[in-house]
């Protein structure tokens, strides 16, 4: 009896607070999320190189991110969370110099602009840019570290975003 008066008690307590999963979004009332493709304007910004297939990688991995960890259903459009932006950097940077004047070290660099609107909960939308790095030997090429670089800036970017939209601490 103690037994399912305990587990009565915990179901309560855990669906008193809000919409939450045990990954710390609150999602509230939402049921559904819409990323468009954010656009790659990072050829805009002085220094940016153009790298092909950014912008659909950068929305997936934002569309993955939501759905892995929330309960939200992902619609083409009209969802209850919009998420919408453009990429606005995406640079190579010398990072420090050898005694030689030569770079030991390069610095990937990507940013992204995100306008977040929730049709539920108004005064949580946010227009913000968000960016992070990725540091390599400067006698590697971009390609040979490209595909790790990319899955550690979107790893950190879009877990900021997640963090700024949904997570409610």
């Amino acid at each position: 009896m103690l037994y399912y008066l305990g587990c009565i008690a915990l179901t309560l307590s855990l669906s008193g607070c809000g919409v939450y999963n045990f990954t710390g979004g609150n999602v509230g009332t939402a049921t559904t999320f819409s990323v468009p493709r954010f656009q790659n304007y990072a050829t805009q910004s002085p220094g940016s190189t153009f790298e092909p297939g950014l912008d659909r990688d950068f929305t997936l991995a934002l569309q993955d991110r939501i759905q892995n960890q929330t309960s939200l259903n992902l619609v083409s459009s009209g969802g209850d969370l919009l998420y919408e932006g453009e990429i606005v950097e995406f640079r190579i940077s010398p990072m420090s110099a050898t005694a030689q004047q030569t770079a030991a070290q390069n610095r990937l660099s990507m940013a992204v602009k995100v306008r977040f609107y929730n049709k539920t909960k108004e005064d949580a939308d946010f227009d913000q840019r968000f960016s992070f790095f990725y540091d390599y030997a400067d006698n590697l090429q971009l390609s040979a570290v490209k595909d790790e670089a990319l899955e550690v800036i979107f790893e950190r970017i879009t877990q900021d975003i997640f963090n700024a939209s949904l997570a409610d601490w």
